[in-house]
């Protein structure tokens, strides 16, 4: 394997050029409907299937406290059926044909999906059509799955790498909705009755406040008009008003579990969605730990063996972000591989990155970018999530041309100032806080 690497020039340092990869037609489609539902499609010519999605632009962010959870309560019922379809129904349907239907809900977003061959499209259609503008939302159905989301939080609680992302996201933005847990609490879901959540499906399930996004064997013509006498019962609505995090970030936070390895998150607050920097954060983030490349892999990983897995991600709302770090390791080597991540956070904003860093992380995510594009529930998530967070889709050649246009320099900037930072600590394991106070 290694010769066959060499072969091809992996590792050879004269390969630092971006490859130039074939240009992509910019066939993507976006209008305005007459329903108010703004539809984006991307036809695929060599594909059988089609996978649609209803995005809903409201998300954990959007509840308040009493009510935190409802939008993942919603995401579990619509499931459940509609006047006319039974849960059973909607499932043997979507069985019969060898579709594939899920849902998932995020702190500023709620997305249902259907993927199946494009001659049971109109079907896909009249599933998502019915659950989204016509849900049952019977009380039997909300104490049933209520139990069920009460059992996914404390699922969730269990796993203490999750746990501990959970509880720096919430040290970073305390007291503010972005600092809560998708799922609820169980104080809030067990309050949740089905009047309140039809006020809020009543409320945030409108056309204003939707993207229909289509990929694979489509016309769009013939979408719009479908999607139009589907969604026309559901006009009005819109975004929901926000209001951005104020409080200062909280420094540590340690919860103490009998589990085997110390899971240790570091966050920052970042740059958002919409602000220029984040193309470079992207590539500051693959340096870090966003690949096998990446600095904290070979060190803490490779070199020195002290954790299994160690990696960093970015997350970016609306007016704000996080860069955090996340790794598990043995409680006597917890304190050394903070240092280590510490340290490589300091670096980053001392001296930046290298040339050589910087052609492999632009590499790597524009690779990420095309490899994504051979699958039509990528692609109909890039362009859905796209239009509903941005209000427009960029072409992939421009989004490629982004990634081109970072700079050392760029990266070197965004590192500085993340270096200005307050750094939030999450811990869970076998240690106190005094453990982590020095």
């Amino acid at each position: 394997m290694t010769a066959a690497l060499g072969a091809l020039g992996v590792g050879d340092r004269r390969l630092s050029a971006p490859v130039c990869y074939p240009a992509v037609p910019a066939v993507i489609r976006t209008e305005v409907l007459d329903c108010g539902i703004r539809l984006v499609t991307e036809p695929m010519a060599d594909v059988r299937s089609v996978t649609v999605g209803v995005w809903v632009g409201t998300g954990s962010r959007d509840e308040d406290d009493a009510r935190s959870g409802a939008s993942h309560f919603l995401e579990h019922l619509l499931f459940k059926g509609t006047e006319s379809w039974s849960a059973a129904d909607i499932a043997e349907a979507v069985d019969e044909v060898g579709g594939d239907m899920n849902a998932f809900t995020t702190k500023e977003y709620t997305a249902f999906y259907i993927r199946l061959l494009s001659e049971d499209l109109p079907l896909g259609l009249d599933v998502l059509g019915a659950i989204m503008t016509d849900p049952a939302l019977r009380p039997d159905d909300v104490e049933a799955e209520r139990q069920v989301i009460l059992d996914e939080i404390l699922m969730h609680a269990d796993e203490p790498s999750d746990f501990a992302a959970e509880q720096c996201t919430g040290a970073m933005f305390p007291d503010h909705p972005l600092g809560r847990e998708v799922l609820g609490v169980p104080t809030s879901v067990s309050a949740l009755d089905a009047s309140e959540i039809r006020r809020f499906f009543d409320a945030h399930y409108r056309t204003g406040n939707l993207v229909l996004s289509a990929a694979g064997d489509l016309d769009h013509d013939q979408l719009a008009a479908e999607v139009e006498r589907r969604f026309a019962g559901r006009a009005g609505g819109g975004a929901p008003s926000r209001v951005p995090p104020d409080a200062p970030s909280q420094t540590l936070v340690v919860t103490r579990r009998p589990t085997e390895q110390v899971h240790l998150v570091v966050g920052q607050r970042a740059p958002g969605r919409h602000s220029d920097d984040r193309w470079a954060l992207a590539v500051l983030n693959h340096v870090l730990g966003g690949g096998i490349a990446s600095r904290l892999f070979q060190e803490v990983r490779e070199r020195r063996g002290l954790a299994y897995s160690i990696w960093s991600e970015r997350t970016h709302y609306d007016e704000i972000g996080s860069l955090a770090v996340n790794v598990g390791t043995a409680p006597e080597h917890a304190r050394e591989v903070l240092d280590l991540v510490y340290g490589e956070l300091d670096r980053l904003g001392q001296h930046g990155i290298t040339p050589r860093e910087l052609a492999v992380a632009r590499g790597h995510l524009r690779a990420e970018t095309v490899l994504s594009l051979e699958d039509s529930g990528a692609r109909m998530s890039r362009v859905g999530s796209s239009l509903l967070l941005h209000g427009h889709v960029l072409d992939v050649d421009d989004l490629l041309a982004r990634v081109d246009a970072v700079t050392v320099e760029h990266v070197a900037d965004v590192a500085g100032k993340l270096a200005d930072e307050p750094r939030t600590l999450s811990v869970v394991g076998p240690v106190d806080r005094h453990d982590f106070e020095s």
